[in-house]
């Protein structure tokens, strides 16, 4: 099974594990990470807009937490999620065509720059997402870091330049 895990500072010769992760993470966990990302950027299409309610914050929150480098190999987890994700997707309207996932080969195979934005935006989410997921078991959020979880997500999904990209990036800084 192929595999492309270039989501930490492990990474095999700077060019991302291609065959097994130097953190022992397989190729089927790496492949169910995307999946899960690509599904969760689809519920953020959905969400972003129609006013989501606090579980979609959670399932966002918990999903890009599950991402964060080293926190969650387990492939039964990963599925869990997913359809978790797909679950709460399917509570927004979504007209004539359904909020579909990204496929994140897209992402890793597109051109440099753009890749290293989204990179650096997808990153920032999950990271974001650790402190947002701790204090929720706190009992705590934060509207302004929810609604920037979906506009992120969206821009990892969007065609777009690397203009609107590097603003964001700003945004993120200031956000988290």
């Amino acid at each position: 099974m192929s595999m492309f895990c270039f989501q930490c500072e492990q990474t095999a010769k700077g060019t991302g594990c291609t065959t097994n992760g130097v953190c022992g993470k397989k190729a089927g966990t790496a492949n169910l990470q995307d999946g899960l990302t690509g599904e969760l950027i689809g519920l953020a299409k959905a969400a972003i807009g129609n006013n989501p309610a606090k579980d979609t914050h959670k399932v966002v929150i918990d999903a890009l937490f599950t991402t964060v480098t080293n926190v969650n190999f387990n492939d039964e987890a990963l599925n869990g999620q997913i359809e978790a994700i797909k679950a709460e997707k399917s509570k927004y309207p979504s007209g004539s065509q359904p909020y579909s996932g990204y496929d994140m080969d897209k992402l890793w195979s597109g051109n440099e720059d753009i890749r290293s934005l989204k990179s650096l935006i997808l990153f920032g989410l999950r990271g974001m997402a650790a402190y947002a997921h701790h204090a929720y078991i706190l009992g705590m959020m934060d509207e302004t870091v929810n609604n920037f979880f979906y506009k992120g997500l969206v821009a990892v999904g969007e065609e777009t330049d690397s203009d609107k990209l590097l603003s964001l990036v700003m945004e993120l800084g200031e956000v988290n």
